[in-house]
């Protein structure tokens, strides 16, 4: 049965953007809740001993209830022994190195049928400093890889910048992930529900921002600015070049349609993720199929894809499909196209 998966949280974020100090708040607060906390080194991570009720080699035991134990060799491994402790968690939340790519870690999650069945994937949270992202993404494709696979944007150290150069980072943002929740935050300090037990696989809230919107806001703001820029020094070559330097590798797409017809939409989408798998991040979806009373809701990272049926498409909901893709160098037309071919 679904509610009785533990809902998982992967943690990513570049070094130094605060991952630490949200970990050591989850792990010392008094929030009431029972989490397990997955990292790669302890050392990162400062254990108050005061806070520390019992530990064996792996897990260390918090006195507010949750646990912390580090990866050493297999996740699954780890994850399949934290589901044994008795008593089980609110939740679960892996951290990712600093210069990691997260979707192997979020892979576990949809491979392993032990897993699977005890645990769901609940949301990719990035933790980003303000100050220092937009460097970042300019040299380093990780930086931007972890901004596209996130659900949830913590953009930390904001009392660090100015706030147009907060409005920049935010729109660097967007122009990568449209679809993420971005909060604004100082030192991480967020009520920890907002990265823990999302409801991130219930795409409603993620699909229903209107991508047209944000492109027609994001699109006049360019606009101004190249013009400005243009206007400045005449020269057109800087000016072409100004705006490529702004142009992110990872975008995203959203499509939709109404019914679509499974016999073409599935192997559709096994052609599409095959062929373009390392450079599709996410993928995510609620579907109607033809002559199907349920909403079906599809997930993936780069080529591992999972769908199922979620629950009925209510009285006077619209019977709509929409489809988002996140990645790199996306073949906008061609996915376009082929996806409005499935349709019923």
């Amino acid at each position: 049965m679904p509610e009785n998966q533990i809902p998982v949280t992967v943690l990513t974020g570049y070094l130094g953007a605060g991952k630490t100090t949200l970990l050591n708040r989850i792990l010392s607060e008094n929030h009431g809740k029972k989490y397990a906390v997955v990292v790669n080194e302890f050392g990162e991570i400062n254990i108050d001993n005061d806070l520390i009720v019992e530990s064996d080699e792996e897990v260390y035991e918090m006195n507010n209830g949750c646990v912390c134990c580090t990866v050493r060799g297999d996740l699954i491994r780890v994850v399949e022994g934290l589901m044994k402790r008795p008593g089980g968690f609110d939740g679960i939340l892996v951290e990712t190195t600093g210069l990691a790519d997260p979707a192997p870690v979020a892979q576990t999650f949809f491979m392993d049928d032990e897993v699977r069945a005890r645990a769901k994937l609940d949301a990719v949270v990035t933790v980003a400093d303000a100050k220092h992202l937009i460097a970042r993404l300019g040299d380093s494709p990780e930086a931007e890889e972890q901004i596209g696979f996130a659900d949830v944007v913590i953009l930390n150290k904001t009392d660090l910048v100015t706030p147009e150069e907060l409005a920049e980072v935010e729109g660097r943002i967007r122009a990568i992930n449209e679809h993420a929740v971005i909060h604004r935050t100082e030192r991480c300090a967020l009520p920890l529900d907002r990265v823990l037990d999302r409801g991130a696989f219930d795409l409603d809230r993620i699909l229903s921002l209107d991508p047209e919107f944000l492109e027609g806001e994001d699109h006049d703001h360019d606009h101004d600015h190249d013009h400005d820029h243009h206007d400045h020094d005449g020269h057109d070559h800087d000016h072409h070049h100004h705006h490529a330097a702004h142009d992110p590798l990872v975008t995203s797409l959203s499509l939709r349609t109404g019914d679509l017809d499974p016999q073409r939409f599935f192997p559709w989408i096994e052609q599409i993720t095959q062929g373009f798998g390392p450079d599709i991040l996410r993928l995510k979806g609620i579907l109607a199929l033809k002559d199907d009373p349920d909403r079906y809701v599809v997930q993936g990272v780069h080529m591992i894809i999972e769908g199922n049926h979620q629950r009925p498409w209510r009285d006077g909901e619209a019977r709509e499909s929409r489809l988002v893709f996140i990645g790199r160098r996306l073949d906008a037309d061609l996915i376009k196209d082929g996806f409005a071919a499935c349709a019923a």
